[in-house]
């Protein structure tokens, strides 16, 4: 397993986490992909209140040692008080006493980010966690969000980025790599687009570079994300057999002559920007989760 350091807090994470969204349909195998990732060198965890698998988290990491968990604030619960509180209600399902990556889920125009990154450094200061990150922010809004703490600074940026989806590549990562701020992939197999017909070019040339390291394309995919130095990936894990493959994805390097082929194939995918990865009927959504 390969490490990185997050931002420049010193943390050695390793370069491929486990993603948890959509978890929950078969807590049982679940559980045992996540402590087999664990098993392999995996160290770091990625979560959410929204996603309901914070209680999954949980019984995976029993007895576990130097997990490094992350998970996320709902933008319904950006005031203040409802950041104590989400907090407060993710510790309990995570069974821990400290988050060590607490990130906002989204951006939300209809509070004020000031408000709420001042509960996230009172969050830092009272112990409930260690560092503070954001999700699905692009560029302007990260600046903003960092502008607005008086204190601590934004670590990561998680963001939906693969070789389908490049918009990050634009301004977000060129940005992050100068403020050493760490880019946390989530859907790094495109939502398992990869593997469907609209690629199937990219997909076969995947295949065909994985028989020379004796790899899937799956995992070609993500080596190639994370040869970048600021960038993690966080595939989900719902199966033992995935757990591995995941994990299995740091144990090479890729070829210069590799990496460029499969740059210039999967361009034509990539999607204009960050904002074009956005679902705009978020908002819509924002205040129907509540506690």
């Amino acid at each position: 397993m390969i490490y990185k350091e997050l931002s420049k807090t010193g943390e050695k994470l390793s370069s491929i986490g486990i993603g948890t969204w959509q978890l929950g349909k078969n807590p049982p195998e679940e559980i045992r992909a996540i402590k087999v990732a664990i098993e392999n060198g995996v160290n770091f965890v990625d979560t959410a209140e929204i996603y309901g698998s914070e209680p999954i988290v949980n019984k995976a990491i029993k007895g576990a040692k130097n997990i490094f968990i992350a998970t996320k604030v709902w933008p319904a619960h950006f005031h203040y008080d409802d950041v104590i509180r989400a907090c407060d209600k993710s510790l309990k399902n995570l069974g821990v006493k400290q988050i060590d990556l607490y990130q906002l889920h989204w951006p939300n125009k209809f509070i004020p980010i000031e408000e709420t990154m001042r509960a996230m450094e009172s969050l830092v200061k009272s112990g409930k966690i260690r560092y503070v990150g954001v999700s699905n922010f692009d560029k302007t809004q990260l600046i903003a969000a960092q502008n607005a703490m008086k204190k601590e600074e934004i670590v990561s940026d998680q963001v939906e980025y693969s070789l389908m989806v490049r918009g990050p590549e634009e301004e977000l990562l060129p940005y992050c790599k100068k403020q050493k701020i760490s880019v946390i992939a989530y859907s790094p197999l495109g939502h398992g687009k990869l593997f469907m017909g609209r690629y199937k070019k990219l997909f076969d040339l995947l295949s065909k570079v994985g028989k020379d390291y004796r790899k899937t394309a799956a995992q070609i995919a993500l080596n190639w994300l994370i040869s970048k130095k600021e960038v993690f990936a966080i595939p989900k894990a719902s199966s033992v057999k995935h757990a591995m493959e995941n994990a299995g994805a740091t144990s090479f390097k890729l070829k210069l002559k590799d990496s460029i082929a499969i740059d210039i194939a999967s361009r034509k995918h990539k999607k204009k920007s960050l904002k074009d990865t956005v679902n705009l009927p978020l908002y819509f959504l924002l205040f129907l989760k509540r506690f």
